[in-house]
């Protein structure tokens, strides 16, 4: 048995070699088509200069800001504060009930592209966190390992969204009341790097620098609190299984497209290195200008959020390839065999991707450590207009991690059946 079974993996091999060369050639005649709808993003140059300047002036005044940013809060401000507190709380439980938030405030609020791509990214972190429990990794990580990754992947997701959801239901009241609430911000322990960005987009309404501004503020948010964190470091980020993670596909954040009702393409971009800060904000600027800079990407990725309720199984984009139901799902232990013979599986034969409450359920949080992550200013360096990619369409590249997972867990099967 264990002899055929390596037999078919070698195979296999060529196959799927000819494969990822078919898929990049046709991904990028699709990114082409893409790249045919552009919209404007409308990036303010002297804005963006401006607020490198309020932020420079911050760093010179140090302790001085600190301290005249310290008076007390009104009765009426306080109370502001805690209903965005509560609301935070409470819509903070769970990956799913964050990624949901996220759409609401974008829906509310279009100005606020930042929460659309929050939207996107939290999905792709539910999906990441099912991939520990589903058929194709579960059974390549010890549960420890599993337990792990999926803190990691939780923790940057729930700390991400209580440092932003309360600015942007800060904005959203300001709107309300017709006057700025950003002095608030410091309230919620936010960065004082984040203040100009806002009052800047109080004036002028500029979506693409609040949105570089956002995601500078949550990548450094999580450097020292996640990535950099020993806890972390030591279980999860220098273990070899977290860069096989990597290298097995699992690393791309993927733009579903839905047209009438189906999803027909994926547009999205590839991790190439997590760990780095300044990679981290380059990828999220990426994704940034594809996702509203692209009309074919923003209306197809708006319709699929709309359209298809996040449940953190990949089966939500990709019900021909994934179920969410374990009793359906295939139990062969050659699954790339099975893809490689087609582009979807049928019934009964799919791959496994739970739901996410299934597979983890809720988790509290841990304490949260609440001191300015802004110290010098390095963080300007970020501050540019956002560029989208050559490559947007990434269809068969996904498939192609997903095949590549596949093969490694036909290939872990193999070895257990030693």
């Amino acid at each position: 048995m264990k002899q055929n079974r390596l037999t078919q993996l070698l195979v296999n091999l060529p196959s799927a070699v000819r494969d990822a060369i078919r898929g990049k050639a046709e991904d990028i005649a699709n990114s082409t088509k893409l790249r045919g709808d552009p919209l404007p993003l409308d990036w303010n140059e002297a804005a963006a200069r401006t607020v490198s300047g309020e932020i420079e002036e911050l760093l010179k005044r140090g302790a001085a800001y600190r301290n005249q940013d310290d008076e007390e809060l009104t009765r009426t401000d306080r109370e502001l504060a805690e209903d965005i507190q509560t609301a935070t709380s409470r819509a903070g439980i769970s990956n799913i009930t964050r990624t949901a938030a996220y759409l609401e405030c974008y829906e509310a609020c279009p100005e606020l592209h930042w929460a659309f791509l929050a939207h996107i990214v939290s999905r792709n972190a539910g999906w990441n966190m099912t991939d520990l429990r589903g058929s194709r990794v579960a059974d390549m990580l010890s549960e420890e390992g599993k337990r792990a990754t999926y803190r990691f992947l939780e923790r940057s997701n729930a700390l991400i969204f209580q440092d932003a959801y309360p600015q942007l239901l800060l904005y959203r009241k300001s709107r309300e009341l017709g006057a700025s609430q950003f002095h608030l911000l410091r309230y919620f322990s936010v960065s004082r790097f984040m203040r100009p960005f806002w009052e800047r987009f109080w004036i002028d309404r500029g979506s693409a620098l609040l949105t570089v501004g956002l995601i500078i503020n949550e990548q450094n948010y999580i450097e020292q609190r996640v990535i950099r964190h020993p806890f972390y470091q030591r279980h999860v980020t220098e273990k070899s299984n977290f860069h096989l993670y990597s290298l097995s596909g699992l690393n791309q954040l993927i733009i579903p497209l839905r047209e009438g009702t189906s999803v027909t393409r994926l547009a999205g971009r590839t991790v190439t290195d997590f760990g780095s800060l300044p990679a981290r904000i380059a990828l999220g600027k990426s994704l940034y200008a594809m996702l509203m800079g692209l009309g074919a990407v923003r209306s197809g990725a708006e319709a699929f959020a709309r359209a298809v309720p996040h449940s953190g199984s990949r089966a939500d984009y990709w019900p021909d390839i994934f179920t969410a139901n374990k009793e359906e799902a295939l139990t062969t232990p050659l699954q790339g065999s099975e893809l490689l013979e087609s582009e979807t599986l049928p019934p009964g034969e799919r791959l496994y991707s739970p739901k996410l409450l299934d597979a983890w359920g809720d988790t509290p949080y841990e304490p949260i450590s609440r001191e300015d992550w802004l110290k010098d200013t390095s963080a300007l360096d970020g501050i540019s207009a956002p560029q989208t990619p050559l490559l947007c369409d990434i269809s068969r590249e996904h498939r192609t991690g997903v095949l590549k997972t596949a093969l490694a867990h036909d290939a872990a099967e193999s070895i257990k059946a030693d």
